[in-house]
């Protein structure tokens, strides 16, 4: 017979394996999200009777499904990568069912778009699916498992019908429906659906390893080396800051990121560094996802832009700080005083990101420094940048939760970190699905 190891949402598998661990899904958990769980695959009459632990036959990883979402993200599984996948599914469905059509004797359906097809997993909430085993094989069977949905329209999906076999439940006849896709789209599809945010993601290992089909090592959590981003940065303030940011603010995504050491000297410092950095690293054609961070000011930009003509392969992106509301208005002081001046793009250095009202200083202010001739602008920078660096490393999770600390920038910069990460990870699956249908 054997052992089963399934990855399960709600108690519907969107995939699984038999007799080995299959495919590694562990960079979807983290380890605090191994715990032990009760399973069917499991005599417990036995470890009753034989006054034994069934504790390690339970080992399992388990996390919300709203918490795995940023992690599938960052693994190249965002919305938009489902919907292109949709797309091709349908489109290779439909050209394969015209091949094989003879006439008219069987027309192509009229496939559900992928709004429609979101639409449709939406009306069936995971916690509302009856797992009842109900036999498939005779008329009865399949009245009772279908009953719900005899409204829809499924030849309209884009997938085999089921077999008797495959199906013994309502729960498991919705899954067949859906699961025509990565098991990780399927995922973050049904994430889209607000009554499964909460739903349970998971993958149960126990009884595979108690089996001896596999070693408890085989099961490990976090990202993987090569789904990890190392993100470049202009100076060491930039990977301290950054680096305790993921910590308090991200922690349930952190290990996806991965920084140059700074522990003795930053290797590239400076903008004029980091785009030579860039540059040599596309020339030997390094694997490794890399996101280049440049400063909102006058340097940053001038960098930035000599990166854009760069020409950089999918896995290594550039990006600035955003540009935000609160600098178009910031106290600046030149040669003719102190004014309110937009320091986006001409003096915004990480630093200004953090809360610059902590500490009883003085107001915080930029200082212009030099004029950037190929600009034709101003650069500046924060004055006392490194008291604001030393009071944000000082926090901890405690003073964030007692709303010591305003961290809305910080946060809006860990955003558009995050999105520049999660669009190099879905180009590449792009790439790859290029290179396969060419």
């Amino acid at each position: 017979m054997g052992t089963e190891i399934t990855l399960d949402v709600a108690g519907v598998s969107v995939t699984y394996s038999k007799n080995h661990r299959g495919t590694d899904h562990g960079s979807i958990f983290q380890e605090q999200d191994r715990k032990a769980i009760k399973s069917d695959q499991i005599n417990y009459d036995w470890y009753e009777e034989n006054d034994e632990d069934p504790t390690p036959s339970e080992a399992a990883f388990t996390r919300p499904l709203k918490y795995v979402v940023p992690r599938l993200e960052l693994l190249g599984f965002n919305l938009e990568h489902v919907r292109r996948e949709y797309d091709a599914v349908a489109q290779n469905w439909l050209e394969e069912r015209k091949y094989l059509q003879i006439g008219d004797e069987e027309l192509v359906p009229d496939l559900m778009n992928f709004v429609e097809f979101v639409a449709f997993a939406a009306a069936y909430p995971l916690d509302s699916l009856d797992d009842t085993f109900v036999p498939y094989a005779d008329d009865a069977g399949k009245a009772r498992i279908q009953a719900r949905f005899k409204e829809v329209q499924v030849e309209r999906i884009p997938a085999d019908r089921p077999s008797g076999i495959q199906v013994h439940s309502e729960q498991n006849f919705f899954g067949s429906l859906v699961n025509i896709l990565h098991p990780y789209s399927v995922l973050r599809l049904l994430a889209e659906i607000e009554a499964n945010k909460d739903a349970p993601v998971v993958w149960q290992y126990g009884p595979l390893v108690q089996a001896g089909w596999a070693t408890e090592r085989e099961f490990m959590p976090d990202a993987r080396r090569t789904e990890t981003f190392l993100i470049a940065t202009e100076g060491s303030s930039d990977v301290h800051i950054l680096t305790h940011a993921l910590a308090l603010l991200r922690p349930g995504i952190a290990d996806f990121f991965r920084f140059i050491d700074v522990s003795k000297r930053h290797p590239f410092s400076g903008t004029g560094s980091l785009v030579k950095f860039a540059e040599g690293l596309a020339k030997i054609d390094v694997h490794n996802q890399v996101l280049f961070v440049f400063d909102n000011d006058a340097e940053g930009l001038d960098a930035h832009q000599r990166l854009s003509n760069l020409t950089l392969p999918v896995n290594m992106r550039g990006i600035m700080l955003p540009e935000l509301e609160v600098f178009r208005s910031f106290p600046a002081q030149g040669p003719e005083g102190l004014h309110h001046s937009d320091i986006n793009r001409r003096a915004a250095a990480i630093e200004c990101y953090l809360d610059l009202d902590v500490g009883g200083y003085l107001p915080a202010k930029v200082r212009w420094t030099n004029h950037k001739e190929s600009l034709d602008t101003y650069h500046g920078a924060l004055e006392f940048k490194e008291v604001y660096s030393k009071e944000f490393l000082k926090q901890t999770a405690e003073t964030l939760t007692e709303g010591m600390y305003d961290v809305r920038k910080i946060e809006v910069v860990l955003d558009s970190l995050v999105a520049a990460c999660v669009a190099i990870a879905a180009d590449q699956w792009d790439a790859r699905r290029d290179q396969i249908e060419t």
